[in-house]
């Protein structure tokens, strides 16, 4: 005679389903505060190559004026829209003048649709692609507030004004910490030109897309700039130091550095007793560096003592490498002391550059900290990870052994029905 088990099977998925829903609540939600109007900067690339017909029959030029116009009409009111030209206005031969070749065509404010689409209307491809020149005074263009910066560049070349590397110009604006973002459209698939354009939108955080038809690139720079609307939270520019004691006191938020090769970072969290400090880190290689490579985040007393530690290693597989930690400080005897202890978290990283490699700016890091309020008891955390969930799994046992004995007297009933009739 077979015997089915399903029944006491779903008890118990759904019972461990329960626990698991009040064992693990789901991740906190960021408060969100009030956003300054985000402003956005198109800077699109004038040269004369613009000039090739190769864009669903029409030329390069053409597709990106239909595709300003549509974004212009579609973009947000709270939005402060500019536009920025390269190699719009330089018609001659002299490297030196046409790599100085960039203009505001439109500033960066509260957009007029009319005045701005007229302005995109007089552009005809003509000079030099400026990029390095273009971005630099881009960001100039976004200087100023604390909403979202965004520059979003559309181009079908190289930069034609080396030996100012548009990649170096990228890094140096990211490493000021202003939390700008620059995203990238090529409209030709050559592989110099992506792997150009890629570098630029990797510095700062920011996207390539290779596009070669006039509706991908009417929809993609609508997204880009819809996405500056967004209400997301705006990374705060930090400097670690050499040692704990000068460190800079960081509260809960998102924050940014820069951290050269093999280098030690300190910073320093107060956490009051009854709280957790919860606290990622993000290193990303914007260059060329050597395969194998790590990243270290300890936890340790103003004295010293290690408190805890996360740490992760990579093998040239991916550009970022992240690890975390958490600290519970358990509550005092005395209810009313509130005395914070100051943790101090060292990050260091085992990057080492390839042959050729500047070293300067330093790598980008994206610190999160997160201060919240601990278990009841913070010292049970560490035990063997389940901290305040002793009871829970104790009332699984229980109620797993109740289940077993249930069903097993209904069993043992439905057999004795069966042989009886």
């Amino acid at each position: 005679m077979i015997r089915t088990q399903r029944p006491a099977a779903a008890v118990c998925a759904l019972l461990a389903a329960l626990a698991a829903g009040i064992a693990f609540p789901g991740p906190a939600v960021a408060d969100e505060t009030d956003q300054a109007a985000p402003k956005v900067e198109l800077v699109l690339d004038v040269s004369g190559s613009m000039r090739t017909a190769d864009m669903d029959g029409g030329t390069r030029m053409a597709a990106a004026k239909q595709a300003f116009n549509d974004v212009l009409d579609a973009t947000p009111e709270e939005v402060q829209l500019g536009i920025r030209t390269l190699g719009a206005n330089y018609r001659g031969n002299d490297r030196k003048e046409g790599c100085k070749d960039t203009a505001q065509l439109y500033p960066v404010s509260t957009l007029d649709r009319t005045e701005a689409k007229t302005a995109v209307a007089t552009l005809q491809p003509t000079g030099w692609t400026p990029i390095g020149p273009a971005l630099l005074k881009a960001a100039d263009d976004l200087q100023g507030g604390a909403g979202t910066r965004r520059i979003v560049l559309i181009s079908d070349g190289e930069d034609t004004c080396q030996p100012l590397d548009p990649c170096e110009v990228a890094r140096e604006i990211a490493a000021k910490g202003i939390g700008l973002t620059i995203d990238t459209l090529g409209l030709v698939p050559d592989a110099k030109t992506r792997d150009q354009l890629s570098c630029i939108a990797d510095a700062t955080g920011g996207t390539y897309t290779s596009v070669q038809h006039k509706e991908e690139l009417t929809d993609r720079v609508g997204q880009l700039v819809d996405r500056a609307a967004d209400p997301v939270v705006t990374p705060v520019a930090t400097e670690g130091t050499g040692q704990c004691s000068s460190a800079p006191a960081l509260k809960s938020g998102l924050y940014t550095d820069r951290e050269e090769f093999g280098q030690q970072r300190w910073y320093k969290v107060d956490v009051k007793p009854g709280q957790e400090l919860r606290t990622s880190v993000s290193v990303a290689a914007d260059r060329a560096v050597d395969a194998n490579y790590g990243v270290l985040l300890r936890a340790v007393t103003v004295h010293g003592r290690e408190i805890v530690r996360g740490e992760a290693s990579g093998t040239g597989r991916t550009d970022v490498i992240s690890t975390g930690l958490r600290y519970p400080k358990a509550e005092s005897d005395d209810d009313e002391d509130t005395t914070p202890e100051t943790v101090c978290l060292q990050l260091t990283n085992s990057f080492s550059a390839a042959a050729g490699v500047k070293t300067s700016p330093g790598l980008p890091v994206e610190l999160t900290v997160d201060v919240v309020d601990g278990p009841s008891k913070a010292g049970d955390v560490a035990s063997f990870g389940l901290g305040r969930g002793w009871w829970l799994l104790g009332a699984l046992v229980l109620a797993g052994f109740l289940a077993g004995l249930v069903w097993g007297w209904v069993s043992r009933w439905r057999v004795a029905v069966w042989r009886t009739n």
